[in-house]
């Protein structure tokens, strides 16, 4: 067995120990229901203007953490200048940033866009990514509270990403991105004339209202898939180990290694997958909007 794979598995270990405090205390209360660990009710604050609810909850949190992991990590790297002999820091920089730059902008971009718009799928990418795999750590951050020490709640897994207006507000991002590029590109009229291929005039209009449903459609093809796979995911490995916990006995031992297996299966591969593909098609979509009308 290889080191990575030992040390997948005492990290999967880990987790279901660190987890069970949450999922036995659903089972003492008979009320087990993993919806629950999605709760986003506010924690130190309730803050309203009018309509705009800027309340602080573990989503916000959860947001928070992986901007600092960013930003901090990435000063830390870069600070002193970069080295011929790089350290795993910058290794891993080095490496995301190859990532990106070869597998998405120069998939998706046309040359001349590449110097723009690479920053932003390099910074949607790692996001994602960084906000897909600190969901996989447990956290006191659960519905429970009050359950720990300085009434802290107790220990959960909660994604960011699993919360339809994060993964909608960063599709929104790149929507109006796409929406800028083609303006710039064409100008207003000349990008409502690439919705409008070369056509029967009797079909055109049909073909235009499609074309705008798609370009609309973009919008929930991204945010629903990049918040119901985090979601399923999470709600894969809730209920395996609640299940453990509340049936108990042999029976209930047997649903451990489904809750491991999914638990290193969203991890390792889902985790970054869905990074990669919402910075893809993030870059598909900018990227098909410099084009030309065909």
């Amino acid at each position: 067995m290889t080191r990575r794979a030992v040390w997948g598995a005492v990290m999967a270990a880990a987790l279901a120990l660190l987890t069970m405090p949450a999922f036995a205390a659903a089972a003492e209360a008979e009320d087990f229901d993993p919806s629950l660990e999605f709760k986003v009710d506010p924690y130190w604050f309730d803050l309203k203007l009018g309509p705009i609810d800027l309340s602080i909850n573990k989503a916000v949190i959860y947001l928070l953490i992986t901007t600092v992991i960013l930003c901090v990590g990435g000063i830390l790297v870069v600070r002193g200048g970069l080295r011929t002999r790089p350290t795993k820091g910058q290794n891993v920089v080095e490496m995301a940033y190859e990532f990106v730059e070869k597998q998405v902008a120069h998939q998706t971009l046309p040359q001349r866009g590449i110097p723009r718009w690479f920053p932003y799928l390099a910074t949607l990418f790692l996001f994602v990514a960084v906000n897909n795999l600190i969901s996989f750590i447990p956290l006191p951050m659960s519905h429970e509270a009050d359950t720990f020490p300085g009434g802290l709640p107790d220990l959960g897994l909660y994604a960011a990403t699993a919360n339809i207006n994060v993964t909608l507000t960063l599709a929104s991002i790149t929507f109006l991105a796409t929406l800028v590029v083609g303006v710039q590109t064409h100008g207003v009229g000349g990008y409502v004339k690439t919705l409008i291929p070369d056509a029967p005039g009797a079909v055109k209009p049909f073909i235009f209202v499609i074309e705008v449903l798609s370009l609309l459609l973009r919008l929930v093809s991204l945010s629903v898939r990049l918040f119901a796979n985090l979601l399923a995911g999470h709600l894969l490995i809730i209920m395996a180990g609640g299940f453990a916990v509340l049936v108990g006995s042999v029976i209930g031992a047997v649903a451990i290694p489904f809750a491991l297996f999914f638990y290193v299966f969203e991890w390792v591969l889902v985790a970054g997958l869905q990074a990669f593909i919402f910075a893809l098609l993030s870059g598909v979509y900018i990227g098909y909007a410099m084009e030309a009308p065909h």
